[in-house]
């Protein structure tokens, strides 16, 4: 048996997303920006899903343009709104953004402009003070995510917006969140989605810009996506995406209430299999309902992954995108957690279609390895 709990790198396909992905490569592969009739179909293709999206956020003040997925979507949102700006700026990032965002600002930071990075609490709360101290100063841009991608911590979008007041831009990048912990966007400027964290296809995902918003466009060329990000759309991956989207909206709102139960018994079921185990960031029931982050005293992180992958149970260190340089989470320092303590953490993610069968097969594989690895703790 296997049990894949790594849904936050991301997720399997659907099969109503490769279906879809496989007629547009097959029967609709025109060109949408050519202008015979299945061309124009193709274009209408790109123009429903843009709307299907849009109406899924009720996004009705925004538009919405088609990228390569959630870090190109950030760097666009960031680097290219800040580069329309007069002047150096003073921005504001949170602590524990994934890398796409905090390598955006540090390229700001190259440019001139000043990074205000705020932190965090140990629950991942940020630091609310700290922010309002940054506007007061005249930040004009404040990057938070919705859904913290090694924690599951929760943004207060509201709190922020009331907190901004008009001051600042504010872009939310909502990978981790996106149809999956409501969001309002009419608190928000920029909102980030990608298509692999909801089961569609690699490689495709979108930026939601409120309408009047410039940027500094970061690929030029043919003016596609109203020029904001030239180059031929991907309409599979666009297809795919749509297909996606469509197939989490029928499972409806109580997919996030399926998907805490389903956390919560992942976290019994671990505790039982390892009393020691230790939860990081928010409470669970205040965090996300498919991301949990643990540790396991005495044994690393890394040790247990592999432990865990020989059983066929697979889980992360962290960021997909940060895990293979096998480092300290730079997330779970940023919270004020001891070094040791995430040196032992793994990520648990879930999906809706995670079943309790996966759970409990990961829990006694668990209770089998830590037993055995606990012997070798250092001391």
């Amino acid at each position: 048996m296997e049990a894949y709990l790594d849904n936050s790198a991301t997720t399997k396909p659907c099969a109503a997303a490769v279906d879809a992905m496989v007629k547009c490569m097959t029967e609709g592969y025109y060109n949408p920006s050519s202008v015979y009739k299945p061309a124009v179909e193709a274009f209408q293709q790109l123009r429903a899903c843009r709307e299907l999206i849009l109406k899924a956020l009720h996004a009705g003040d925004h538009s919405l343009v088609f990228t390569s997925g959630g870090t190109e979507s950030n760097n666009l949102a960031i680097l290219g709104t800040v580069g329309r700006m007069r002047g150096k700026q003073l921005v504001a990032v949170s602590a524990v953004e994934h890398p796409s965002v905090r390598e955006s600002f540090a390229e700001l930071e190259r440019q001139g402009h000043e990074v205000r990075v705020i932190g965090v609490s140990e629950k991942g709360e940020l630091d609310w003070d700290a922010l309002s101290k940054a506007l007061d100063d005249g930040a004009s841009f404040v990057s938070c995510m919705q859904v913290n991608n090694e924690t599951g911590a929760k943004l207060d979008v509201a709190r922020l917006h009331e907190l901004v007041n008009g001051r600042a831009i504010i872009h939310v990048d909502g990978v981790q969140g996106f149809l999956r912990v409501p969001i309002d966007l009419r608190y928000v400027d920029l909102y980030t989605l990608s298509s692999h964290k909801i089961h569609g296809p690699k490689g495709e995902g979108a930026l939601v810009y409120r309408k009047g918003l410039r940027f500094v466009p970061r690929q030029i060329g043919g003016g596609q996506e109203s020029g904001l990000r030239s180059g031929t759309e991907n309409t599979p991956g666009i297809a795919g995406l749509m297909a996606a989207v469509q197939e989490m909206l029928k499972l409806g709102p109580q997919m996030q209430r399926e998907l805490m139960q389903k956390k919560l018994h992942l976290i019994e079921a671990f505790k039982n299999a390892v009393p020691e185990l230790l939860i990081n960031g928010p409470e669970p029931e205040q965090a996300a309902p498919h991301i949990v982050n643990l540790s396991f005293p005495g044994v690393r992180g890394e040790v247990m992954l592999h432990a865990l992958e020989s059983k066929g149970v697979y889980a992360s260190t962290g960021s997909a995108c940060s895990s293979k340089k096998l480092k300290v989470s730079g997330v779970l320092t940023s919270m004020g957690i001891a070094p040791s303590r995430a040196e032992w953490a793994l990520r648990f993610s879930l999906s809706p279609h995670t079943t309790i069968e996966e759970i409990d097969y990961a829990a006694q594989c668990l209770a089998e390895l830590y037993a055995q690895l606990k012997k070798y703790a250092r001391r």
